[in-house]
C-alpha cells in the first residue's frame, strides 16, 4: 500500500465513512492513477477535468458513476492532500430522475411463493414486512427481534444509524417457523441473542447479500414477473403499500430511516391509488368557488 492510499483510508476512517464507500473511493481513484501512470498528487486539476470527460465521453460511465469519481476526487485532493479547490472545481453530472419499481400485492405473493427455499423466504418477507434493506436484513440477530413490543432493532443501518422497525404478527410466525426449521426439536443449540438470524454456510458468517439478491431474482423469473426486481424493490413496495393503506408520510419516513421526508414523499408518485384520488381542478371549473368554514368566535366572558 502506498502512504498516499495509506493516508487517504486514515481520514475515510476518522470521518467514519462506511466501509462501501471508503472500497467505492479507493477504486475510483485507482482509476485515475492507471490512467495517468502516476500518483495521484502529481495531478493537476486539469488533469482531473479531462479524466471525467474520458469517463463521461469514451468510457460511457453512468452519471452515479462520475458522480462518485468526483466525490472521491474531491475527498483526495480538498482532505487528504489540503488542495484549495473552489467548490465548481470538478461538476457533478445531473442525474435522471426515476421512480422505484414496485410490484404491486398479487406480485408479491407471487414471488414468494416460488422462492426456492424457507430460509430465502423469510429473509425476503422480512425485507418486505418490515422494508428493511438486503444489508440489514442479512445482519440481523436473534436478540434483535422483540417480539413482546412486536419490533425489529436494526443495528447500524445506512448513515451508521440504530432504528426500530415493524414486526407484524404474521412476520413473527414466519420468522418462528424458519428458526424451527433450522434448530430441529431434540437437536443439542446453544442459542444467543448475538447470534445470526440468518446464518451463512460458512460458521460465524451471516447469510450474503450476494446469495438473498441471487434467490430473489430466482423467483421473480419462476414468477413469471416481467419487472426488474431486486431485495431493495421489496422495500419500495413495502413504502407505497402502507401510503395506500393511508399510513402518514412521517411515520413511513421513520419505519424506513429516511433522514429527509423528501425521500419518502417520492412514494406519492408511484402509488395509483394516490394518483387516483386526486381531484383535478378541471372537475371544478364553472363551480362557484369552495366556502371556507370561518372559526367560530369565542364567547366573551
Amino acid at each position: 500500500m502506498t502512504p498516499l492510499r495509506q493516508r487517504m483510508t486514515e481520514d475515510m476512517q476518522l470521518r467514519h465513512l462506511g466501509p462501501e464507500t471508503q472500497r467505492s473511493y479507493l477504486h475510483y481513484i485507482t482509476g485515475l492513477a492507471r490512467f495517468y501512470q502516476t500518483s495521484p498528487d502529481q495531478l493537476s486539476l486539469e488533469e482531473l477535468r479531462e479524466y471525467q470527460l474520458y469517463m463521461i465521453n469514451e468510457r460511457r460511465f453512468s452519471p452515479e458513476s462520475v458522480n462518485c469519481f468526483v466525490s472521491a476526487a474531491k475527498f483526495l485532493y480538498n482532505v487528504t492532500l489540503e488542495a484549495p479547490w473552489p467548490d465548481d472545481a470538478l461538476p457533478r453530472c445531473r442525474v435522471p430522475q426515476k421512480l422505484p419499481v414496485v410490484l404491486s400485492p398479487a406480485e408479491v405473493h407471487e414471488l414468494f411463493q416460488h422462492v426456492c427455499s424457507i430460509r430465502y423466504r423469510a429473509a425476503l418477507m422480512t425485507a418486505y414486512g418490515a422494508g428493511l434493506r438486503v444489508s440489514e436484513v442479512v445482519a440481523l440477530q436473534v436478540g434483535d427481534i422483540d417480539s413482546k413490543r412486536m419490533l425489529i432493532r436494526v443495528r447500524q443501518g445506512k448513515g451508521k444509524k440504530d432504528r426500530y422497525a415493524m414486526l407484524s404478527p404474521r412476520l413473527l410466525v414466519i420468522l418462528r417457523a424458519w428458526w424451527r426449521a433450522g434448530h430441529p426439536i431434540g437437536r443439542p443449540c446453544a442459542t444467543s441473542p448475538q447470534d445470526w438470524l440468518f446464518p451463512g454456510w460458512r460458521k460465524g458468517r451471516h447469510m450474503g447479500v450476494a446469495a438473498l439478491q441471487r434467490a430473489c431474482q430466482e423467483a421473480t423469473r419462476a414468477a413469471g414477473l416481467s419487472k426488474r426486481v431486486s431485495v431493495h424493490t421489496l422495500r419500495h413496495s413495502f413504502a407505497t403499500h402502507l401510503l395506500e393503506n393511508g399510513t402518514d408520510t412521517r411515520v413511513i419516513q421513520v419505519l424506513l430511516g429516511h433522514s429527509r421526508i423528501e425521500t419518502t414523499a417520492r412514494y406519492t408518485a408511484v402509488s395509483p391509488q394516490t394518483i387516483a384520488q386526486a381531484r383535478s381542478p378541471l372537475e371544478r371549473l364553472g363551480q362557484p368557488p369552495r366556502q371556507i368554514p370561518r372559526a367560530k368566535a369565542s364567547p366573551k366572558a
